[in-house]
């Protein structure tokens, strides 16, 4: 039985990377997870069910949406369920009840890609093997991965059914790339009834077969869109009629990068992009810039994100010029419960994995940590897991890649858990 389900995750797994989808556009994989779910014996939850559509954060235009829909269903997806998702609101929840008293154990996991044109050298394996991605997109962090390992739970979950107590949740995210999809299930009470959460994700410098039970280095981060909205005039004959939005621009981008360090903890900025002009002689009436921060507790994000409003907004002011600050990405700190880290450990201990409680040594973010604090809340108990693999390049790189045997692994200690947790 194993053996077959080993063959079906890596089937999965090259089907999702070869169909990669971006942040709210996951039509495809939300299809087939619903359909792999439902098929299983799971309670299906969809779409806006399990989404507050106000708490989404940089979501695509409809336009986007719509074109999307029509990949979609022209490479692959199952019709039954695109009603569910065709407005961009691609969040799956699969529910097993086992009708006997116990907890509600919580699984997430994430689905989406990134906008990275995948490697074409005949060494990287995707390629060699005829699964490389078939756009322009890429899995370059694993959540194809991860779906596949959060469908291999479900089998192994809806195969014993005997074997499980109280009620476990399938959590299938869209959007964690930019830190826009979790705050709108949170929102929508996913986890409101929640006992134990576990977040997990492959690799992250972790080498194969090893496991960390509660990562607690994530930092908290505010992604930024920012629009600068002056007047256009021609350069030489009227300049004193130009107000100029890049001037404003490039004033904030110097001055953002300067924001003072704090004493507290690790900060970070960074101005990844900034779009202007249209003409050398035509002072530009727009300027638009990305840019993100970071703080290692939600207070110091906090700190990093007034500073940088109250220096855009000064940008404006010395440019006499208008200005929109956009929110399109949201996380906030969370720390582990070390009691769930302790139960974790003991089961990938006894599957035979190295393993430790915790590690604070990734400097990275994750929207998952809405849900570990909305959990916590409410008296239960979360944490965050990495399985290691080893990588044919690191994360958000064109030849990432990752040892498959890997999947397996990280279903059967996480299927472990679900038996202890439910007994608990």
């Amino acid at each position: 039985m194993m053996e077959n389900l080993q063959n079906q995750l890596v089937a999965w797994r090259r089907d999702f990377h070869k169909y990669p989808e971006l942040g709210f556009l996951e039509m495809r994989t939300a299809s087939i997870v619903a359909d792999t779910l439902e098929k299983l014996g799971f309670e299906l939850l969809l779409g806006k069910e399990v989404m507050k559509p106000d708490s989404c954060m940089g979501k695509p235009g409809m336009d986007k949406t719509r074109s999307h829909l029509e990949w979609a269903r022209a490479n692959g997806a199952i019709e039954k369920y695109l009603p569910h998702f065709e407005d961009g609101y691609t969040a799956v929840v699969g529910v097993l009840d086992s009708n006997t008293p116990g907890p509600t154990v919580a699984y997430r996991v994430d689905m989406d890609a990134l906008p990275i044109s995948e490697s074409e050298s005949d060494a990287h394996l995707p390629n060699h093997r005829g699964f490389r991605s078939s756009n322009n997109n890429m899995h370059a962090c694993g959540h194809d991965v991860h779906t596949s390992i959060g469908l291999g739970l479900a089998t192994l979950i809806s195969e014993n059914k005997e074997n499980i107590r109280g009620r476990i949740k399938l959590i299938f995210q869209p959007a964690e790339e930019g830190a826009r999809g979790a705050k709108s299930m949170v929102d929508a009470g996913v986890v409101d009834d929640v006992d134990y959460f576990i977040a997990s994700h492959i690799g992250l410098g972790v080498p194969f077969n090893q496991f960390i039970a509660s990562n607690n280095g994530f930092l908290a981060s505010s992604k930024l869109d920012v629009k600068f909205t002056g007047v256009s005039s021609h350069a030489g004959a009227h300049p004193e009629e130009g107000k100029n939005a890049m001037l404003a621009a490039v004033t904030a981008v110097s001055n953002l990068h300067s924001i003072p360090r704090h004493a507290d903890g690790v900060t970070r900025v960074n101005v990844g992009e900034l779009h202007s002009g249209s003409g050398r002689n035509i002072i530009p009436g727009t300027a638009e810039l990305k840019m993100e921060l970071r703080g290692e507790t939600t207070e110091l994000n906090e700190y990093m994100k007034n500073y940088a409003e109250e220096i855009i907004r000064g940008a404006a002011l010395m440019h006499q010029i208008d200005y929109n600050i956009d929110t399109v990405g949201e996380a906030i700190g969370a720390e582990g419960s070390p009691e769930l880290a302790d139960i974790l450990k003991q089961c990938a201990d006894k599957s035979g994995m190295i393993s430790q409680s915790q590690t604070n040594s990734i400097k990275a973010s994750e929207d998952a940590t809405y849900f570990i604090d909305a959990v916590q809340k409410r008296r239960g108990y979360a944490t965050y897991c990495v399985f290691g693999t080893d990588l044919a390049a690191g994360h958000h790189n064109e030849k990432f890649d990752i040892h498959e045997d890997s999947m397996m692994s990280a279903v059967q200690v996480l299927f472990e858990t679900a038996k202890a947790l439910t007994h608990e």
